[in-house]
Parts: structure tokens; C-alpha cells; sequence
């Protein structure tokens, strides 16, 4: 029962990825679209205006169906119309959400790609990406500030008998002095994405940028590998296994990771987070190891309830924080997983003793707007 309850909440958490309201008169659309900032070099479209539409230019000139596949707004897609040249064009229906949204074109029934755009991995697949300009973008822009590196490492792997990918942020002046030692979060992905989404979709390398430059956070590492949360269709997650990623993040990757970057290598000053499937992970590895990680978020991915302290004791005393972060929109959803009431759970352990922070991202959905801020509200906690 408790599998199925959680297939439904995930269902409904992905399709609750929704734009902003519509007001039965809506105001009307401004023309004062421009490209996307994820365009290709010199590509057009697609465009956003100052509303948050998205306008979409497709050259198919033999094609007989151009829609926009937009689950994240346009109330589900956006038909194209073809005109006398052979361009096909379209508006969404409405605003979506600030922030970043995957989505593809379907073309006379098959799946493509806009090639006016930048790709990015998700729903198990290399998609195309749209960014509406959020009021508070400033937290990932790209300023002129100190900036860290994001590098790829393989590390070996006995449990899966593979070489296995990870990115490491490391922090401005990271090696500088060897002597120096850093705190470490291990940050996950959701199901469908993989290891490159936290530093192409969240922008956590800036974000990380902008806190240590404005002295809002201590720099520490940030690492992100692959899950295997995609590796069983997102209608069968109830078979998903976790113990093999458990084993390859608990036995290979943290001491590989300890051996060779400069880490306080203790539960004290490690910390394990995640978006959505990430952060289900996330919740289950470190209840049924809480001796490991002594920082704790879960970013759309369930809470932690009393009946967990209570199979879980050791959470207690050893987690220095929890934080849980939502975005709006997802609360006002009633089902929310058979963890029961993400805020209800986090105020019941609190009042247990231990110690929380429940943050909500306002005007967001089960989406990376709501999970980049999360992650510039969490970062400063960690490792207090």
C-alpha cells in the first residue's frame, strides 16, 4: 500500500509542475518578446516576454502537426501554427513559472528537439530548455566575483564493476593551502535527470559563487553523481532497489572522495541532500545510516515523521539539521506521499527536539526555481 501511495504522490508532484494562475481576464499579451538566454549562438527563438510566454518558431515546412510538449506550463503544451513560408509559430496559452523548464517538440507524431535552444538531461532524455527570468535571479547570475571549479571525476566502482562519473564543485581558492580542510555535500538529483543536472539546470557552482563572495555561507565542496534513480521507469518506482546506489555512495564514492580533495573527512562536516527522487533517497540512506551525515535536506522529496525517529533513534542524535523545502504550490496539493504532511512531520520533530528548518519557495511548483532557492537558504546552515 505504502508503494503505491508513493508512485501516486510522485505522479501528482511531477504533474503539478505547473504555471502561474491564469485570472479568468487574463491582461494582454505584451510584445516584447526576446530570445531565451539558452539559445543557441545566434538562434531567435524560442522567445519570453516580460509576462513569463514563451513564443516558439519551428521550420518544418513539410510537417503536418508542430505542438510544444511544455508539461512545466502553457496548461500542458502549445500547438503551433503553420503559416505560408512553412514556419510554424505559437504562444503559450499563459505565463509559466520564473526559472527553468524542460521541454520537447512533437512533430508529426515523433519526439525532437528545438534546435533554437540548449540541451538538457531529463525525463531520461536530452531535452530542450527554456529560462523565464526570475525576480530573483541574482542568486545564480554569473557575476564578477571569485569563482570555483566544477570537474568531472571516475572513480572505481567493485559493487557495479564500472568506473562511475561524478562533478565536484570545489570552492574559490580550493588547494591554495593544502593544509586547509573543507566540509563536504553529497547533492542528488531527481529520477529522470542525472549528475550534470545540479551545475546545468540549478546553477549550484554559482549560487555557491555568489554566497561565499558576499560571506553568507563557508565554502565547501559539493558533490553530485548519478543516482540509478532511472534505470526502472518512473511508472515501476516501486521496484526501485537503493541499495546498490547506497553501497556505491556510502563504500566507494565518500572515501574516494576523502582520499583525494582536501575534506574534513567526518560525519560532522558531511552533509547529504536532494531534489525530488534525490531527496527520497536522501531520506532513506541517512535514517538507516545516521551515523554518516550530520546534515540533512530534502528538497520535494518527503519529510522526516515520529514514527521515523522512532525506528531511527540514532537520526536524532546525530542529525544537527534537517531541512525540508517545499515549493508553494506542492503544499497546496493534499496528497502528499505516505509520509503524511511535509510541514506537520517537520513541526512534530522539532517540538521532539531535533533541530529544523522548513523553508517554502513562493510561487513554485515541484520544479529547479523552487530547488535552486532551497539550495541558496540551505547552504548558509550547513556545517554550523
Amino acid at each position: 500500500m505504502k508503494k503505491s501511495r508513493l508512485i501516486l504522490s510522485l505522479l501528482l508532484a511531477f504533474a503539478s509542475t505547473l504555471a502561474s494562475a491564469q485570472s479568468e481576464n487574463p491582461p494582454p499579451v505584451k510584445e516584447d518578446f526576446k530570445p531565451s538566454v539558452l539559445n543557441q549562438p545566434g538562434k531567435e527563438y524560442p522567445q519570453v516576454n516580460s509576462q513569463g510566454y514563451v513564443r516558439f518558431r519551428i521550420e518544418a515546412p513539410d510537417a503536418q502537426k508542430v505542438h510544444v510538449s511544455l508539461g512545466l506550463g502553457g496548461r500542458g503544451g502549445t500547438a503551433l501554427t503553420k503559416g505560408a513560408d512553412g514556419i510554424w509559430e505559437g504562444t503559450t496559452e499563459g505565463p509559466l513559472d520564473e526559472g527553468f523548464h524542460y521541454y520537447h517538440l512533437n512533430v508529426d507524431g515523433g519526439t525532437f528537439n528545438d534546435p533554437g535552444t540548449l540541451n538538457f538531461y531529463g525525463s531520461v532524455r536530452w531535452e530542450s530548455g527554456i529560462e523565464i527570468p526570475a525576480a530573483d535571479q541574482d542568486i545564480y547570475a554569473l557575476k564578477d566575483v571569485p569563482h570555483g571549479k566544477v570537474e568531472q571525476i571516475l572513480f572505481p566502482s567493485k559493487s557495479t564493476q564500472t568506473s562511475r562519473r561524478a562533478f565536484v564543485y570545489t570552492p574559490p581558492g580550493y588547494g591554495k593551502d593544502r593544509s586547509k580542510k573543507y566540509p563536504v555535500l553529497y547533492l542528488q538529483h531527481g529520477w529522470g535527470e542525472d549528475e550534470t543536472a545540479w551545475s546545468n539546470q540549478g546553477h549550484a557552482n554559482l549560487i555557491m559563487d555568489n554566497l561565499i563572495a558576499a560571506g553568507k555561507t563557508q565554502p565547501f565542496l559539493i558533490v553530485m553523481t548519478y543516482g540509478m534513480t532511472n534505470e526502472v521507469k518512473f511508472g515501476q518506482l516501486s521496484s526501485f532497489d537503493i541499495t546498490p546506489f547506497q553501497t556505491v555512495l556510502l563504500d566507494e564514492l565518500i572515501p574516494y572522495v576523502d582520499a583525494n580533495y582536501l575534506t574534513q573527512a567526518d560525519p560532522a562536516h558531511r552533509a547529504m541532500a536532494g531534489l525530488s527522487m534525490g531527496g527520497m533517497e536522501t531520506r532513506t540512506i541517512t535514517l538507516a545510516n545516521p551515523g554518516v551525515f550530520s546534515y540533512v535536506g530534502l528538497l520535494s522529496g518527503g519529510s522526516i515523521s515520529m514514527e521515523d525517529l522512532e525506528k531511527s533513534p540514532d537520526f536524532k542524535k546525530n542529525v544537527k539539521l534537517l531541512f525540508v523545502s517545499y515549493g508553494s504550490r506542492e503544499l497546496d496539493n493534499p496528497r502528499r506521499g505516505p509520509w503524511g504532511d511535509p510541514k506537520e512531520n517537520t513541526a512534530a520533530v522539532t517540538a521532539a527536539g531535533l533541530k529544523t528548518h522548513f523553508y517554502v519557495s513562493p510561487n513554485t511548483a515541484h520544479e529547479f526555481q523552487s530547488w535552486r532557492r532551497s539550495l541558496y537558504v540551505m547552504a548558509p546552515m550547513l556545517f554550523k
